[in-house]
Formats: structure tokens, C-alpha cells, sequence
């Protein structure tokens, strides 16, 4: 392995890094910390959907590329974890050895989503906040071995937003479904600004940006996202508590970021700003889907295990 120095260097010199060879301790950490968040981000993005499939919420006209997006998540799931397994982790051990909350996946991704509008906007808002920060990634990541794996990823990644922008147009053009929709914008847009994590003024140091495993800052990224959805939702004729400045040319929120959220009920208090150690708090804590979204993928692993203890 290298030296910080010279890991710090190699980057400066615009080199790529390949193997752990080319990594220093710090920079081997601080890529496994991002993997995992990206490895169990996919997964959870695979098995939320899967409640809705079961349930039969999806319109039959949609299973196919309902199906079809639940693969590519567990595919690009497998992406990640395998090259975890490269730098020296038990990719077993990650998908079925660790309790529910020890996932490292966004919060957002821990809620139940009981509708059919809800589930397009998972599409439309929470597949396109993973896309925004995987191509930055591409664009700017240090690391090849994931700059190549993305490729492919990007690809079904931008197909997984049509699909929720799709079926977005159709619920906005039924009047039957556009209230309901309203309803799923209200709390989902916020839960999505907040997926890109804490505002830069509160970073002290980003080791990622240090590294080159990425590109933007929080902000940077939370704009670009905003910059999509924003007009896109305005365009349907739903609102959001967002503006563009013609000042500034950036989209301010209008509501305080962060603000107390009830989970149980999918409503936030624009009256209640919090902190984000209060935000810090909930997250840690898990959504109140996290372990029976877990279970899911889990259940196999430990009906196999009780059958082979019992052998």
C-alpha cells in the first residue's frame, strides 16, 4: 500500500487507482465506507418495491418493467458488494449476517410505500438521486474498477427514472389519481432533498472529495437534483416548496432544512425546524420499514440455516 503522501499525490497527478496496491489505508477505508452505502442502497432499492408487486399495487400493463427494475437493482447490488469482496470484505456476511439497522442505506428508503403514485415517485425522485450521485462518480471517481462497473449501472439506472417519470405523466393526467400524488410529492420531496446528506457549511472535511471518489459536494449534488425535479414536477401542474432565485440561479427551499418529520403519519412540520443531529438521530434509528424490508432478502438465508442445523 501507499503512503498517505504518496496516495495524495498519485491522485494529484491525475492517476487512477486499480487495486488496494495503489491505496493508502485511508483511502481503502473511506472507499469500502462508500461501497457499502452504494451495495445496500441498490439492494434496499430491489426489495422496496417487492411489498407492492405482491400486494398487486403495480397496474398488470407495468409488471414487466416492474420486474425488470427490480433485477437490475440486485444486479447492480451484486456489482457493489463483489468489488467489496476484492478489498477484502465478506460479502456473505454483509447481506446475512448484519441486523437490520446496521444497513447503511438512506433513511428515505426505510418508509413503507403504500401507493401506486408513491411507488412512481420512488422512480422519478429517489432512483434519480441515486443516478445524480453515481454520475458524478463516473465523472470524476479515482477508483477504475467502479468507473468501469458503472457503464452498465448509469444505463438502467436512467431507465429506472423514465419508468417513474412515465407512470408520473399518467397519474398526472387522470383526475382521479392527481390528489393522491399531491399527497406523495408532499413528503417524499423533502425525504429526497435530504438523501444527499448534510449542507457543506456543516462538512468539516470530506474525505471524498480529498480521495476523488466523487466529484461534487452535498450541495452541488442536492442542486443538480432539485435543477431536474423541480421543473419537471411544475410542469405536471403539482406543487413543491422549492423556487428557483433568478439571482443567484440556484433553488431555494421554502421550508426549513431540516424540520421535524412524523413517519408514521408521512407529514412534515415546516413549523418545527430541528437540528441535524435531530436528523443525525432519526436516521441512526432506521425508518419503519428497515427490518421488515431486511427480512425479506434475509428469510431464505435463515430458513436454509435451520434446516442444515437440523440435518
Amino acid at each position: 500500500m501507499l503512503t498517505e503522501e504518496e496516495l495524495v499525490q498519485r491522485i494529484a497527478d491525475g492517476q487512477l487507482v486499480e487495486s488496494v496496491e495503489h491505496m493508502s489505508a485511508g483511502y481503502l477505508a473511506e472507499l469500502k465506507r462508500i461501497l457499502l452505502i452504494s451495495a445496500d442502497t441498490e439492494l434496499l432499492g430491489a426489495v422496496m418495491y417487492y411489498p407492492n408487486l405482491i400486494a398487486r399495487r403495480v397496474p398488470e400493463k407495468t409488471v414487466g418493467a416492474f420486474l425488470a427494475v427490480i433485477q437490475d437493482e440486485l444486479g447492480h447490488a451484486h456489482v457493489d458488494y463483489r468489488m467489496l469482496e476484492d478489498l477484502g470484505e465478506d460479502a456473505d456476511h454483509l447481506v446475512y449476517g448484519r441486523a437490520p439497522q446496521e444497513f447503511k442505506h438512506p433513511y428515505a428508503m426505510d418508509m413503507p410505500y403504500d401507493t401506486f403514485a408513491e411507488v412512481a415517485l420512488v422512480g422519478a425522485f429517489m432512483d434519480r438521486a441515486g443516478y445524480v450521485l453515481l454520475s458524478d462518480v463516473f465523472e470524476h471517481t479515482s477508483y477504475f474498477p467502479w468507473r468501469r462497473a458503472l457503464v452498465k449501472v448509469n444505463k438502467e439506472e436512467s431507465f429506472h427514472i423514465n419508468f417513474g417519470v412515465r407512470n408520473l405523466r399518467l397519474l398526472a393526467s387522470d383526475p382521479d389519481t392527481r390528489a393522491e400524488t399531491q399527497r406523495a410529492i408532499d413528503w417524499m420531496f423533502p425525504l429526497t432533498v435530504e438523501w444527499f446528506g448534510l449542507p457543506d457549511d456543516l462538512k468539516t472535511h470530506d474525505k471524498q472529495l480529498r480521495y476523488r471518489l466523487k466529484g461534487c459536494s452535498n450541495d452541488q449534488l442536492r442542486q443538480t437534483w432539485l435543477s431536474q425535479v423541480v421543473p419537471l414536477v411544475e410542469e405536471l401542474g403539482f406543487e413543491v416548496p422549492a423556487r428557483l432565485d433568478p439571482g443567484t440561479h440556484r433553488y431555494e427551499l421554502d421550508f426549513p432544512f431540516p424540520c421535524a418529520f412524523d413517519e408514521q403519519e408521512k407529514r412534515w412540520d415546516f413549523d418545527n425546524p430541528v437540528t441535524w443531529n435531530d436528523v443525525i438521530t432519526r436516521w441512526k434509528c432506521r425508518g419503519p420499514a428497515n427490518a421488515r424490508l431486511v427480512e425479506i432478502f434475509q428469510a431464505g438465508r435463515k430458513r436454509l440455516d435451520a434446516l442444515r442445523e437440523a440435518a
